[in-house]
């Protein structure tokens, strides 16, 4: 059975990532996105701490190109051991 999508490929697509505000965060997650997404702009990456500064949200707008792309990046960072949640 072929899984179907309802987005149209190539497409400007938001990555939130939320994790522990720890030194080499937010290079370790562009390092991951860059892998998956070569032409991914890090000086495009969005940042905001939690109210206590333990936590940061990033948020990475790429250009996906397919579902096999998307799966991959989502895979790779939830498994990333400061990575809290992939939405």
């Amino acid at each position: 059975m072929e899984k179907t999508t309802l987005l149209e490929f190539p497409t400007s697509f938001p990555i939130k990532i939320m994790g522990e505000a720890q030194h080499g965060f937010v290079q370790a997650i562009v390092s991951i996105v860059v892998k998956h997404v070569p032409d991914f702009d890090a000086a495009s990456t969005e940042m905001r701490p939690s109210k206590q500064g333990r936590y940061l949200g990033i948020t990475c707008t790429i250009t996906a190109t397919s579902q096999a792309q998307l799966d991959a990046l989502y895979r790779e960072l939830g498994a990333h051991p400061l990575v809290k949640m992939v939405l």
